[in-house]
Parts: C-alpha cells; structure tokens; sequence
C-alpha cells in the first residue's frame, strides 16, 4: 500500500523529505511520531523495491541501510543534489547524453508519496553512476561496437562511486572523474571552437572542382580561397588565383590532416577540405570518448601506435622520444589490426617467421596445390617438427581444415619480420617487426599487413628501447644482429604498448589533427553514441 502524507507537507519536495524521513530521528512514542517512523519504514521498502533490479545501486543501499543521501532535509543532501544537477546540466561539454533538467526538477518538486520519493532517491542514484562511470570511462562497451576494439574498460564500481561520493565533497569528488591527461582538455576546446564555427555558419561553399593546383584561377580557387580562409588556414585575401599563399595553407592543411603536403589540391586534399564541421565536431566527441577509454596510467614510457595515423611513438614523461611511420593490417574482415593495450617484454632479432595458420591455408595451400615449390623460400613442418620433403606430398588432397603442416620462415634479410620483431604476447598474435617491403612506407595510406604493425626504423626504434639497459644500444643489438641466429633480448623494463584509433588528435601546440576513417570504426562509435542519446550541441540545441 502507498504511503501518501497529508496535502499540507506534499510540497515543496524538501518538506515532504523532512517529513518522511526526518522524523526518524526521533527517540519517544507519540502517535506523529509512530506515523513517521512507519513512513521510514515504508521509504526503505520503496528505496529497495526501485533498485532491485540494479544491482551496484542495490548493494549500496543495502550495505547503507537503505539511508537517504538525496532525498533528505539536511544540507549534506542539498549539497549533493545541487553537484549532481550542476554535473548533468554541463554533461554536453564533455559529449555527454543530455539529461532534461527541467523534467528531473519538476519531479523533485512534486513528490506525493514515500513510494515517489524513494523511486526518487533510487533514480539519482542512477543518474549519478550513470555519469560517473561515462565521464570517467567511457559511455560504451568498445567490443560491443566493433570487434577490432578489444580494449579492457576499467569500469568503476557503482557502489563505489555513491559510497565515495556520498562520503566526501560532493562538487569536489566529480571533478576528479573525467580524464585528467592534456589531450582531453584540448579536445574540449576543440570542440567548442568547432561549435562556434557551426554557429556561424561553417566553413563556407564546398569546393567543386575535382583538383586545383598553383597557377590556376577561377570560381573554384575563390571557393578554396574562402573556405582555407575560414578554416584558419590563410589570411583574408582578394586573389582569385591559386598563388604561394595558397599553395602554403594547402600544404598546411595537408600536413594536418595526413596527406602528401605538396602544395597541389588533388582529389584527396578536396574531398578532406570539404568535410563540414559537423563531421569534424562528431570526430572530436568520438575522440573524447576514446580518451575515457584510455583513462588509466599509459606508463612513464610507453608505446603510443596510431592506427588512423600510420606512426609509432616511443612516449618519456608525456614527450614524444622516438617517431616512425608504420604499416598497419588491410581493410579487410580479418586483417584489420585490433585496438587493445599490452606490455612489450622482450626483442628477437634474426627472427624466425612462424607463418599463422589462417595465412598458410587461405593463401599458401592454393598455390602449393597449383606447385609444389611454391613459395620455395618456407619450410614446412610436421608434427614432430621435421622438415617435409614437399615433392612427397600430394598437397591436392587437403583442405584448409585438414592441412598438417606448420610453415616457417627462418632467419634471413628477406624474412617477412625482417631482422627485428618487438614482442607483446597477446591473444590476437599481434607485434610490432620490421620488413622488407620499404617502399610501402612512402605510401600516404599504409594498410597493407595481415594485421601486425610494420615499422619503418625498427633499428632505431629497438636503440630507443635498448637505451634504457645498455650504455651502447647500438652495440648490443648489433652484436646479437651479425650472429644471424635468432636471439631474444628482454627488457629489463617492460614496456606498455598502446594500439589506439584516433581521427582526431590534440597536439600541445599547432591546430588539431585529422585522419581518415580508414577502418569505418569512428563512424560506428559515432552512431553508437547517437543511440546512446550524443549529439552535436551547435545544431541540435
């Protein structure tokens, strides 16, 4: 039965709370005294009813005695709604679901019953984990969105977070949520740099023309010409020819967004230079979210391997160290490389190439069934490790679930790992190595591996690594190199390595960086945030 007081407390909700749940401390009989003690009761009830289903909401007020921290009179309660109220109405900022405030308030003020106001109590609870746990970890289960995304969230425990906030200095305590880390912060600006922007009117007319280059005039220049100039990249200026000026803010805006920054606007340069706003604003909040993802320590040294970005970084104390270009997997179902974090624990140099069972079926049993000595450069291996005389073999009867041999590659320059591989045992059998493919490197878009991450200076990058334990890096890595045998040297110091995803990135000084979407990844966080109630300030409200 619900639990109605008389009309004279039912507004406003303060009053109400003070007559439910403050008479309870009380000690002497009286029949007003009786009745509120039968509300309390009946306030536990209905506070145990609404969180029966949530179970970090239910253990917390289960171990709280099923005790207000919202709903009551005193100014610990006051404190805590106004925190929570002020946190929801800036949720936004941070590219947040938007709470109605209003509705939220209007509910608040008219609580008719113990039963109301214990759901009440339950419901900002929720609302406070719910923002809790999003602004400091993310709103979304990565591997839900996409299964290249295997990275660990490190969610924080709902009772934990009522029982810390109920327990410290409301405002105080959710400042400490959301990222700490300068890229966060300048993400933020970002963002409301670009909603100013869209307020205004965006960047302009689109450019038409398929590709400009120095010299040209025309409606098209003037086009590019007005739009670099609102984008920040060129001065206000009447030319209407593709002059140096020009050609000096498309190389700029080339450089930041990845391109090949020869000054020349070809297909690829217009077509980023004509994405709105809009799209940029969406890979800002997608990058945010990202960055709660990543809300934990990365490690005083870390590697830092941006998928979008084709680079590998060795990271000392926030700065960057040591950069290379990198190869990373093929747009294709099953050679994307995986975003996840791990621990680099050792180098083999020289190193043999254990050929992954999908590759030596899908790709080197076709051939091997046209010829024998194809790809005459692998062994292969039974199961007693004996190499197999493949003239003796009849490869036409096996399939790729009956195949029996292991494939190696050994050591040599020609190895597909080249002469250094930088281990971080994982599940997905991913690593960092060298090759001997090098052209790639001077491609713009480098997506060409079964999903290992290819580096460009391996040398370099291993010396980096090895400085740490060695006097001379150089030396040792060469001595172990010139044995031609396969040989491991670990780390002293273990290493976390970062394979993340990033469109949009903050630098400390310059403009903000953008990539393409290469694996169509940020537009499915994109739409997952929109579901989840995202969206972008400046052009819905």
């Amino acid at each position: 039965m619900t639990k109605t007081l008389p009309a004279r407390t039912r507004s406003p909700f303060y009053k109400f709370a003070l007559a439910a749940i403050g008479a309870a401390t009380f000690s002497f009989s009286s029949p007003s005294v009786v009745a509120a003690q039968s509300a309390v009761s009946a306030f536990a009830q209905a506070v145990a009813e609404a969180a029966a289903r949530e179970g970090e909401v239910a253990a917390f007020y289960r171990a709280n005695a099923y005790q207000p921290i919202w709903t009551g009179s005193s100014q610990d309660d006051l404190a805590r709604r106004k925190a929570l109220l002020a946190a929801l109405a800036g949720a936004s900022d941070h590219g947040l679901p938007v709470v109605d405030i209003d509705d939220l308030k209007n509910r608040m003020a008219n609580v008719a019953s113990v039963r109301e106001l214990g759901a009440l109590e339950v419901e900002l609870s929720k609302l406070l984990v719910s923002y809790a746990q999003s602004i400091n970890s993310g709103i979304l289960k990565p591997s839900k969105v996409d299964s290249g995304i295997v990275r660990k969230i490190d969610r924080k425990d709902g009772a934990v977070i009522l029982s810390e906030f109920a327990g410290g200095t409301p405002a105080r305590y959710l400042k400490t949520l959301p990222p700490k880390n300068a890229e966060y912060a300048r993400l933020m600006r970002e963002r409301l740099r670009l909603e100013q922007q869209i307020q205004h009117g965006g960047w302009g007319e689109v450019v038409s023309a398929k590709s400009l280059k120095p010299g040209e005039v025309g409606n098209a220049v003037i086009t590019l010409r007005n739009r670099l100039v609102r984008m920040g990249y060129l001065n206000r200026s009447a030319s209407r020819s593709y002059d140096a000026s020009i050609q000096k803010a498309v190389q700029q805006f080339q450089a930041d967004h990845g391109l090949n920054d020869d000054g020349v606007a070809g297909a690829g340069t217009i077509k980023e230079i004509n994405v709105s706003p809009e799209k940029r604003l969406a890979s800002i909040l997608v990058a945010m979210e990202r960055e709660r993802w990543t809300n934990f320590e990365r490690g005083q040294r870390h590697v830092w391997v941006n998928l979008t970005d084709f680079t590998a970084k060795v990271v000392d104390g926030g700065s960057v160290t040591f950069q290379t270009r990198s190869v990373i997997g093929k747009n294709v179902s099953d050679q994307r490389s995986p975003e996840f974090s791990d621990v680099m624990e050792f180098l083999v140099i020289n190193p043999t190439w254990n050929v992954p069972r999908s590759i030596a079926t899908k790709e080197y049993l076709p051939m091997l069934k046209r010829n024998p000595n194809a790809v005459s450069h692998l062994k292969l291996i039974d199961r007693r490790g004996r190499v197999v005389n493949r003239g003796a073999v009849d490869f036409s009867k096996f399939t790729a679930r009956s195949f029996p041999f292991a494939i190696k590659q050994p050591p040599s320059s020609r190895n597909a790992l080249g002469l250094v591989k930088f281990m971080f045992p994982n599940k997905h059998n991913i690593y960092l190595h060298d090759t001997p493919s090098k052209s790639l490197f001077a491609r713009e878009v480098r997506a060409f591996s079964h999903g290992c991450i290819r580096l460009s200076d391996p040398f370099d990058f291993a010396y980096t690594l090895l400085a740490k334990q060695s006097s001379d890096p150089k030396a040792t890595f060469h001595k172990a190199l010139n044995t031609r045998r396969e040989t491991r040297i670990d780390l002293e110091q273990p290493v976390p390595v970062h394979l993340v995803y990033r469109t949009a990135v903050a630098p400390a000084k310059g403009r903000v960086n953008y990539r393409r979407d290469i694996y169509g990844r940020d537009a499915k966080v994109w739409a997952a945030l929109q579901n989840a109630g995202v969206a972008l300030r400046a052009v819905d409200g």
